[in-house]
Order: C-alpha cells, then sequence, then structure tokens
C-alpha cells in the first residue's frame, strides 16, 4: 500500500542538524497518522505516494519545521515564583501563577537560564530556527481506521513535547517521541 492521506505509516529516522551532529534516532518503527497532527506538514507532503522499504532525505528549513526562533517568547521571570530544586531545561506547561500575563498560556516553557534573582523561560520549541536533515524510512503503511482518523493521532507526535512532572514540570531537556 502507498501513503496517502488518512493512513498509518511506520517509520524510522535519523535526525541531523546542518552541520551533521545527530540530534535524534528512531531506531524501532513507530506508527504515525498521515493527515493528522503527528506528522510535521512538510514531512507528510514529502510521504505521499511511498511504500514500505522506501527511504527519503529531506532538508527542512525552519519555516518547514519548527518555524523561526521568536525572542518574543523569552520571559525573564522572578526567581520565587518558582519551585526551589530548579535546574536549566526543565519546562513548565505554561507559566506559574504571578508571572507575565501576555505570555501564551498553551505553551511549554524551558528555563534556559537561571539567575539569584531571575528566570529565563523560552516559549519557543527547542528545535524552533534551525535546519534539519532527516532520513527517513517507511517500514510499513496501512489504513487508518475510523478511531484513529477522529482522534486525529496516534498520540506519537514527530518531536511532541510533553510535560511530565509534578506541579506541572517536566524533567525532559528536549522534546520526545512517545
Amino acid at each position: 500500500m502507498k501513503i496517502t492521506e488518512q493512513c498509518v505509516v511506520a517509520l524510522t529516522w535519523t535526525l541531523k542538524d546542518t552541520l551533521g551532529e545527530e540530534l535524534d534516532t528512531l531506531d524501532e518503527p513507530v506508527e504515525f497518522l498521515v493527515g493528522g497532527n503527528d506528522l510535521l506538514a512538510s514531512l507528510e507532503q514529502a510521504l505521499q505516494g511511498h511504500e514500505p522499504g522506501d527511504s527519503l532525505e529531506l532538508q527542512l528549513e525552519p519555516q518547514n519545521a519548527f518555524g523561526d526562533y521568536d525572542d518574543r517568547l523569552l520571559f525573564l521571570e522572578p526567581r520565587h515564583l518558582f519551585p526551589e530544586h530548579i535546574e536549566e531545561g526543565m519546562g513548565f506547561e505554561g507559566l506559574p501563577e504571578g508571572c507575565n500575563p501576555a505570555a501564551p498560556k498553551d505553551r511549554l516553557y524551558f528555563i534556559s537560564d537561571i539567575y539569584p534573582d531571575h528566570v529565563v523561560l523560552d516559549g519557543n520549541h527547542p528545535l524552533a530556527g534551525m535546519a534539519l536533515r532527516i532520513q527517513l524510512k517507511v517500514h510499513a503503511v496501512r489504513e487508518a481506521d475510523v478511531t484513529e482518523v477522529g482522534r486525529g493521532t496516534l498520540g506519537t507526535g514527530f518531536f511532541r513535547m510533553q510535560v511530565d512532572g509534578g506541579e506541572g514540570v517536566a524533567d525532559a531537556v528536549r522534546p520526545t517521541l512517545h
């Protein structure tokens, strides 16, 4: 079966920056919903018409990946609003109570710097502003069932960031795949 809209594709990949530094490797095939929210639009478009066994090499410019870096998503917030034990790379789902009310509430913010009186939070995706090279291998393709299409995801989005900790704190230094 060839990849079309509203199908499920099992992929592996190697993701690198333009200098060749490896950012992520997915060795075991993982299923993604094509035509939903699991993959970047640029990846879905490139995969169309391919079938199991095919390999692709793509270069994604920032506008086709995670967007340009937006310095308006940097926030300097008072240190006392955060838990006692924080470290660079920790993430927060939204900003803690008392922080800048103009900050978008539907973002993950990662601590980029810690000062005695302030914390710098960055609401950009960790790969924003980066051109990426990705080598994809298609392992399987199947029709998506009605439930999968209705959800719009299989829950394994391409570099979806998720928060795992108590009180809105994430231990993740970078986005996760599953």
